[in-house]
């Protein structure tokens, strides 16, 4: 009967601290679009600084975050590999996607981040001003999506992307899209991949944030045992063709990678 409370208790306590972090979450990025980066752009002219400024912001905004759901026990929080995280430089960093927070704790860790978003996004009220003030990529357009990712790796920047295209589904296979191969086709540059875990499965795709789950969630996240070495045999110079093959080859090296953690 007291464990059959306590776990009543536990549960309800986590409805509400998710429901406190995720307000803050909105609010937060109403604060940073309506007053922060426009105060921001006052002091700095350049177009491409606000972006690094707003980018920065957004960084530490992000650990608060992630800070806040882990010390009221929404869910707890285990990174690996975070001082290499920190200095990545340029790089093209693709990761599973299990969960609504994963691109959240990655910009966390990561500095000098861009990150490939959603065209809805651009629409949401919370989110539309940060992303706008951080020039993050819409994927409306795939060329110009393109271009986009290899001017800004160009630039130092690292590349958040997430060759499912969308959140996975639990207990299913992996399922990879084209887009995560196109980027690496077309800017030849340095891959690091990242290992995600959700347990139990919470936030993910359909899934309201009120439904949590029956115990605490435990979020993971590491580099990957193995770096992806691309020595896939391209049977074609067609790029469709090699972009199929390369998607194939990343999606059974994330299913492998994932078996070890």
């Amino acid at each position: 009967m007291l464990n059959t409370i306590i776990r009543v208790i536990g549960l309800v306590w986590r409805i509400i601290a998710t429901g406190l972090c995720f307000s803050v979450f909105g609010l937060g990025g109403l604060f940073l679009a309506l007053l922060l980066f426009p105060v921001q752009r006052l002091f700095q002219r350049c177009p491409v600084k606000q972006k690094e400024n707003a980018r920065t912001v957004v960084h530490y905004s992000f650990k608060f975050f992630v800070a806040l759901m882990h010390y009221t026990g929404a869910i707890r929080f285990h990174i690996k590999d975070k001082a290499h995280l920190a200095t990545l430089k340029g790089e093209l960093v693709l990761a599973n996607h299990p969960s609504l927070i994963d691109v959240v704790v990655l910009i966390s860790v990561i500095k000098n981040v861009d990150c490939v978003v959603k065209a809805h996004l651009f629409k949401n009220p919370f989110m539309r001003g940060v992303i706008k003030s951080t020039g993050y990529i819409s994927n409306e357009d795939p060329q110009e999506l393109l271009k986009e990712c290899e001017q800004t790796l160009k630039r130092g920047n690292n590349l958040i992307v997430f060759p499912e295209g969308t959140r996975s589904v639990p207990h299913n296979s992996l399922k990879f899209k084209r887009g995560a191969a196109n980027i690496a086709l077309r800017c030849h540059a340095p891959i690091t991949t990242v290992l995600i875990k959700m347990k139990p499965n919470t936030l993910t795709k359909g899934t309201p944030w009120y439904k949590v789950a029956p115990y605490q969630a435990h979020f993971s996240m590491q580099l990957a045992p193995h770096s992806f070495k691309s020595d896939i045999i391209y049977t074609s110079d067609v790029p469709a063709i090699q972009s199929r093959q390369l998607t194939k080859g990343l999606q059974q090296y994330f299913t492998k990678e994932l078996s070890y953690i």
